[in-house]
């Protein structure tokens, strides 16, 4: 009886670890498009962290990095704010994205929303890698 008990036991703790949550529901890679984005282009690639405090991260890494500003996550409806700051030959380029976080129970979830900075703006929609 012992050994059956010490066995369930066991294996009701090995199942925790999948039950467990992920993280902060914004970590991780996202990609997809922001459309109508002459300067940048239509696709799209964010990199984003929480350190416990702040959410962090960078626009389309690589020669083109667009380094994240500010960020925000209002879990009242899971409104996604984004603020970033590109070099350009006419002046800093302020991009600031609005969106929502959908299918939030998925690893895949999505952010959708809009996007705008000086010269205009247009939809925008990444999906969590």
């Amino acid at each position: 009886m012992r050994a059956c008990v010490l066995t369930a036991v066991m294996a009701c703790a090995a199942a925790l670890p999948s039950a467990a949550q992920e993280g902060h529901p914004l970590k991780g890679s996202w990609l997809g498009t922001w459309e109508s984005n002459e300067v940048h282009g239509d696709n799209v690639l964010l990199v984003l962290d929480w350190d416990g405090e702040n959410i962090t991260g960078v626009i389309n890494p690589g020669t083109d990095d667009i380094p994240i500003t500010r960020a925000s996550l209002d879990p009242d409806g899971w409104v996604v704010s984004i603020e970033a700051e590109a070099p350009s030959d006419s002046g800093p380029m302020r991009y600031v994205i609005e969106g929502k976080i959908e299918n939030l129970e998925l690893p895949n979830r999505s952010i959708v929303g809009t996007w705008e900075h000086q010269r205009g703006g247009g939809v925008f929609n990444v999906s969590r890698q």
